[in-house]
């Protein structure tokens, strides 16, 4: 346990205010007219036989003015630091959502499966196993889309991207865009490990950030990049065929972020390579420290109150 601090100590700057405003007033006033001797004299006896109770009023004031000022500055005590369960670990999930994802040429459970279904179910599951990571996920396809914040909440980031449907963000892959968003909600990170996890089934052919550009400035931002290539044919082999993955640019943006990258022509093969991931990012990397406080401005408040009531019972007595 830490001593006493305060949250805002600028606050206390308040408390000669009521003096000062008193001063203010007090000099106002001194320019009125001079008044007569005897009214003078009867004020001052009035006064001096209401001079105990204006005492205790001026007591109780004090009192609720310091209690409000001490409360506005926020004293509090440091505890010990939190255990959380926390890895220190930031990952931004950046999928792609374009047109040629509704394609059928995967299996799960034995059945045909679209590239989202299966992207959906492994990217689910992903999810739910990063428990101690905080997970935010981005979706792109002619622009990009913040579906997630980053978050300790792997039920509610696992539950977005299940909502996920194509036509969201258009038709088209605009890779350099998904990666772009996915670094600029990474920026303002202070966890010891900042990684992008980007998956794409095709090649950059919309937005105007170019994919290896934005790794580059993933790499000097110290954030790692990982791909994964979804679908059976490549640009390489097959050159026609306009749904092929761009299998190239991806090990391209790897290599620039100091990641790797991972083909997956099959839902086994996507398991495979997140489980691949987990594998190259294990082992807890120690959490910024999260300080518990005990605020104690409870206390000067309920000073402040009791002296505001006790004025104002005073002040009804009195009429």
């Amino acid at each position: 346990m830490n001593g006493l601090e305060l949250a805002t100590p600028l606050a206390l700057a308040l408390l000669p205010a009521p003096l000062l405003l008193r001063f203010l007033r007090g000099r106002a006033a001194g320019g009125g007219l001079p008044l007569p001797e005897t009214i003078r004299h009867r004020l001052g006896a009035g006064a001096a036989s209401g001079g105990l109770r204006l005492s205790w009023r001026a007591i109780a004031s004090t009192l609720a003015w310091i209690g409000i000022v001490i409360a506005l500055a926020g004293p509090r005590v440091a505890g010990a630091v939190a255990a959380l369960p926390a890895t220190g670990r930031d990952i931004m999930l950046a999928l792609d959502l374009s047109g040629s994802m509704t394609k059928t040429d995967f299996e799960l459970g034995g059945v045909a499966a679209s590239r989202l279904a299966v992207l959906k179910h492994f990217g689910a599951e992903l999810i739910r196993r990063r428990a101690g990571d905080r997970i935010g996920l981005v979706v792109f396809a002619e622009t990009a889309f913040a579906a997630a914040p980053l978050s300790f909440d792997l039920r509610a980031v696992s539950a977005t991207l299940e909502e996920m449907e194509i036509g969201l963000v258009g038709r088209s892959t605009a890779i350099g865009e998904g990666l772009g968003l996915a670094l600029k909600r990474l920026s303002d990170s202070a966890a010891p490990s900042r990684l992008v996890i980007l998956l794409s089934d095709g090649a950059n052919n919309a937005g105007v950030s170019e994919p290896g550009a934005v790794a580059e400035l993933a790499r000097d931002m110290g954030v790692k990049i990982f791909t994964i290539g979804l679908g059976v044919n490549d640009t390489v082999a097959n050159p026609d065929d306009t749904d092929a993955v761009d299998f190239v640019a991806l090990q391209h943006i790897a290599e620039i972020g100091g990641g790797a990258a991972f083909r997956a022509r099959t839902g086994a093969e996507l398991d495979a390579a997140t489980r691949a991931i987990e594998s190259l990012i294990a082992g807890p990397t120690p959490a910024p420290p999260t300080i518990v406080y005990r605020e104690l401005w409870i206390y000067p408040g309920a000073v402040a109150f009791l002296a505001a009531m006790a004025l104002a019972l005073a002040t009804r007595e009195r009429r």
